[in-house]
C-alpha cells in the first residue's frame, strides 16, 4: 500500500515530508522523482551556511517509515483572512467580534 501511495505522490509532484526509518531523521520539503523497483528517488534543498544545497537520493522503499505533507496554511497573528466577493455569503468568515 505504501508503494502506491508513494507512486500516486509521484505523479502528483507535491512537496512531502519522509521519515527515513534506517536513518531515523525526516526530510523535509522533498519531491518524489522516480519509483523504479524499490528505489526511490528524492530531490530536496537545505540551507547549510548561508546556501541553499541541492540534494536527490536514491533510498529503498523499505527505509521510508512515514510520508506526510501539507495540506494547508495559515497565517500566524492578528490578519484577517481575505474574503472573495464571489464567495456564497453562507461560506464568508465573518470577524469574531463585531467591530466597534
Amino acid at each position: 500500500m505504501l508503494h502506491r501511495k508513494i507512486y500516486q505522490l509521484c505523479c502528483d509532484g507535491r512537496e512531502v515530508c519522509i521519515f527515513l526509518r534506517d536513518q531515523q531523521r525526516w526530510i523535509e520539503r522533498a519531491r518524489i522523482l522516480d519509483i523504479e523497483g524499490d528505489l526511490v528517488t528524492i530531490r530536496y534543498e537545505i540551507d547549510e551556511e548561508d546556501e541553499m544545497c541541492s540534494w536527490e537520493e536514491m533510498v529503498r522503499l523499505e527505509s521510508i517509515g512515514a510520508v506526510s505533507q501539507k495540506l494547508a496554511s495559515v497565517p500566524k497573528g492578528n490578519a484577517e483572512p481575505l474574503v472573495s466577493d464571489d464567495c456564497p455569503e453562507a461560506e464568508q468568515i465573518r470577524p469574531r467580534f463585531p467591530e466597534e
